[in-house]
C-alpha cells in the first residue's frame, strides 16, 4: 500500500481528476496549499501598494492505493500535469503506508483502501 501525494497547479485539478476516474481511481483527498518552487515571485498591486507574492497557490492531492495502482495513478497525474511543459508543473511523492483502517467497519489493510 502506498500514499501518493501530488502537488499540482490548481487549473490542472479537473483534468487530473477525470484521468484518475478513467483509470478506476475514485477515492482521493484534495486540499489547497501554498508553496514556492522555481517560479519567479509575482508582483501584485493592491490598493496602490506593491506586494511580492512568494507563496503561490497549489493543490495537494492525496491518494491511498494498493501497489497495483501506484503506476496507474502516477501516470495519470503525470500525463496531465506534463502537458504544458513549462517550469513549475509540480511534484509527486510516494510513501509507504504501514496500516490503513476503515473506521466504519474496522477493516484493515488493502480491504480498507479499496
Amino acid at each position: 500500500m502506498k500514499l501518493i501525494i501530488a502537488i499540482i497547479q490548481p487549473e490542472e485539478l479537473p483534468s487530473i481528476k477525470e484521468a484518475l476516474v478513467q483509470n478506476k481511481i475514485y477515492k482521493f483527498t484534495v486540499s489547497n496549499a501554498l508553496g514556492q518552487g522555481m517560479e519567479i515571485p509575482i508582483n501584485e498591486v493592491y490598493r496602490g501598494i506593491a506586494h511580492d507574492i512568494k507563496l503561490l497557490k497549489k493543490v495537494r492531492l492525496e491518494i491511498a492505493v494498493t501497489d497495483e495502482f501506484v503506476d496507474v495513478a502516477v501516470d495519470a497525474i503525470s500525463e496531465v500535469a506534463r502537458g504544458a511543459g513549462d517550469v513549475g508543473r509540480g511534484k509527486i511523492f510516494i510513501l509507504p503506508i504501514e496500516e490503513c483502517i476503515r473506521i466504519r467497519t474496522g477493516e484493515r489493510g488493502e480491504a480498507a483502501i479499496g
